[in-house]
């Protein structure tokens, strides 16, 4: 006990005077420089001892034998972790087995109170939520998120929930008149009918048996319209334009549009944005006698009382030599004028003008007059026309005068730039045949009648506020809308006509998933817990030149003429190319295709886009001149004689389905979707209204003189066929 405690105190003298503090430290760092340049013995996986000399900064990478109770399927490095900062590094988690109780799956309960048939926007978000920053959908479950490897969507039109249904006559299907294939698509009426069915192979016909292999349910899937309207929307471009996430959205207005990848200005010359006669009488243009076909109806044409036309005789007339235009020149010989004019109330419902303004190419002014209606203003509208009575008291120059001017300066070489011009036109009583409007050449996302306001377009594609008096006592000021239209139009020539056609107040879901796609720790490691934006890759697979719509945002685009070569694309995109070379092998995290074949067939197509021998278009309109797939393949080794085009079509429909979700890896989800229902009926008589106002808003023309029809009946015949064209079906599955 002596000699210890002698030895103790004598390390107590020996200490520094500071006590425990600085000597302490320098003693720990010592000790530990010293451990970690001594060799180290670890024991090796086959059971023999090795040594190796390791410096400090070699020791984070260490390796030792995990525990028992370690994390299953540790065992890549056979029981063996890496030591980093004396911690264990955290392995990527191995693909999940089916029976996994990490497995992802949709999860959907019959107790779930659904409002209204699930519509196809909301499994786009879906999309969204599984792959990047969308919000967690409401009428499904998603269970294990992050384990989701791969999502693949085939959109199939021509698909029918009345085509599931036990003991269809496929022989007969097509022979329904339109009542009757209407009537045979059920509206819904009560929640039950949101609610999806399930799928039973016994229940099902024969040849649509493999759906219930793959899918447990079939989902009512609700297409995008507007009833007021009686219109669909372009189920295409819901699918593919993603939301704007709140926190993205600028309060000011639209979001400046940026060019697609790979876009290349190609110049062009303003008479490529002409309105053709069609379109001017579908927007409601005055008529104007150039227009009209030589014969008894141009020679006899009279404008109404009040109303004058341009003096032009034929549509020829504004046609220029090439001689006489300058290389490059984007007018092409022609006189341009941006015309806008600001109208006042004269009557319940009637609009006089008040304000005309032109401006030419170049942005002088030609022209800025008030104008004193005939009849007394009512309502002088100065929120919107800046216009008012102090302004208009002192005035002389009347209607008939603008209408002398304008018929000197406009001639066959003068265009007319304006946006919705045909009020305009109507306010001056005067028709010319020649205009560019920016409500047509910059199109509504959701087609006509929509249209985008001025001052959207300026917002989005000038990046520029017009219009900032709107609803105060400035109102709008024609003269920047008129050179606001000149700019729209200038920026259209020098990019293109494909430039911002049917640009969607959105983003495109190629793109959102390349900048927004987010990564989970059980595919993109530790790093990645709780999620990481590091971009999904894509793949787009569809019929003709897919550069042209908004599948060339893709990573990578496979144009097919066939659904043989859509079933090959989408096995590719999922496996990726053997040597790696274009697509990666593993293939990308989301596909997007088309099959268009069941389509053709059952005559959703418009053929009117795309002759039959082009390539993208429509397969021949003959069954029998379409390339059919072997017998044996199609119906399991039955002869097909007697098989009716429809069913052999839907039968090998569902054997390429089959055989891609066979070949898709795990965890992967799989969508199959129509899209709309049946839009043949629609499309009719949407035709007959478009043709019924072509002659109505012909002036001179009388109602009971049209060619066509179009009351109340036809209206509500309309839209019964829109509600019918909007009833899709879905089909969703984890692989």
């Amino acid at each position: 006990m002596g000699k210890r405690n002698k030895n103790r105190n004598k390390n107590k003298t020996e200490s520094p005077s500071s006590g425990s503090g600085a000597g302490l430290m320098e003693a720990v760092a010592h000790f530990l420089t010293e451990a970690n340049m001594q060799q180290t013995t670890v024991p090796h996986p086959a059971g023999k001892v090795t040594s190796s000399s390791r410096t400090p900064s070699e020791s984070s990478g260490s390796k030792k034998r995990s525990s028992p109770h370690d994390e299953a399927g540790s065992d890549k490095d056979d029981g063996w972790q890496t030591i980093q900062n004396g911690r264990p590094v955290k392995k990527h988690k191995k693909v999940p087995t089916t029976d996994s109780s990490r497995y992802p799956a949709f999860i959907f309960s019959q107790q779930a109170r659904l409002q209204s048939k699930v519509n196809l926007s909301q499994i786009r978000d879906l999309i969204l939520y599984l792959f990047a920053n969308g919000t967690a959908p409401q009428w499904i479950s998603v269970k294990h998120r992050p384990e989701f490897r791969k999502v693949v969507t085939i959109m199939v039109p021509g698909l029918e929930e009345a085509m599931f249904k036990a003991k269809v006559d496929f022989s007969k299907y097509s022979d329904l008149t339109p009542d009757q294939a209407i009537n045979r698509v059920a509206s819904a009426t009560s929640p039950d009918d949101y609610y999806p069915r399930a799928l039973k192979k016994e229940q099902l016909p024969e040849i649509l048996g493999p759906f219930a292999d793959m899918f447990p349910h079939l989902w009512p899937v609700r297409a995008p319209g507007d009833d007021k309207y009686a219109r669909l929307h372009s189920p295409i471009q819901t699918m593919l334009t993603a939301p704007n996430p709140k926190s993205e959205e600028k309060k000011s207005g639209a979001k400046p549009v940026s060019d697609p990848h790979g876009w290349k200005d190609q110049r062009t010359r303003i008479t490529e944005f002409l309105a053709t006669p069609e379109e001017l009488l579908e927007h409601g243009f005055p008529e104007h006698p150039a227009l009209l076909p030589e014969g008894e109806r141009r020679d006899n044409f009279k404008d109404p009382e009040g109303w004058v036309h341009s003096r032009i005789q034929t549509f020829e007339e504004g046609n220029v030599p090439e001689s006489e235009i300058e290389q490059g020149s984007i007018t092409a010989g022609r006189r341009v004028l941006a015309l806008d004019c600001e109208m006042c109330m004269t009557g319940d419902t009637e609009y006089s003008l008040t304000r005309i303004s032109l401006v030419s190419w170049d942005g002088e002014v030609v022209m800025d007059e008030l104008v004193k209606p005939e009849k007394p203003i009512i309502n002088y509208v100065t929120q919107f026309s800046g216009i008012t009575k102090e302004m208009i008291d002192p005035v002389t120059t009347t209607l008939k005068d603008i209408q002398a001017r304008l018929l000197d300066l406009l001639t066959a070489r003068t265009i007319l730039v304006g946006h919705s011009l045909d009020s305009d036109l109507k306010a001056m009583q005067l028709a010319h045949p020649f205009i560019v409007d920016t409500s047509i050449v910059y199109p509504h996302p959701r087609g006509p009648p929509l249209k985008s306001s001025l001052k959207w377009l300026a917002q989005k594609y000038l990046n520029r506020e017009v219009q900032k008096g709107h609803g105060t006592t400035a109102g709008h000021d024609s003269i920047e809308d008129a050179k606001t239209c000149l700019d729209l139009v200038k920026k259209k020539c020098e990019k293109g006509k494909n430039w911002a056609t049917g640009e969607s107040q959105g983003e495109n879901l190629f793109k959102r998933l390349a900048r927004a796609g987010t990564a989970f720790r059980a595919t993109a490691g530790p790093e990645a817990t709780g999620g990481l934006p590091t971009g999904k890759s894509s793949t787009a697979i569809d019929w003709g030149d897919i550069t042209r719509s908004a599948c060339n945002a893709a990573t990578f685009k496979i144009p097919c003429n066939t659904d043989a070569e859509v079933e090959a694309g989408i096995l590719r995109a999922v496996k990726g190319d053997p040597d790696g070379l274009e697509i990666p092998a593993g293939g990308t995290d989301f596909v997007w295709a088309r099959m268009r074949e069941l389509e053709a067939l059952q005559g959703w197509w418009n053929r009117n886009k795309f002759g039959s021998d082009e390539y993208g278009g429509p397969p021949p309109a003959d069954p029998a001149d379409a390339e059919m797939p072997a017998n044996n393949d199609v119906m399991g080794g039955t002869s097909t004689a007697s098989v009716s085009p429809l069913e052999e079509c839907l039968a090998t429909l569902a054997q390429r389905l089959k055989r891609i979700h066979d070949a898709l890896p795990p965890c992967t989800a799989f969508f199959v979707l129509s899209g709309s229902g049946d839009p043949r009926e629609m499309s009719r008589l949407q035709a007959i209204q478009t043709q019924f106002k072509k002659e109505y808003n012909t002036p001179g023309s009388k109602w009971d003189e049209l060619s066509v029809k179009w009351t109340d009946a036809e209206d509500q015949a309309l839209r019964k066929a829109v509600r019918v064209a909007r009833c899709g079906i879905g089909f969703m599955t984890v692989k």
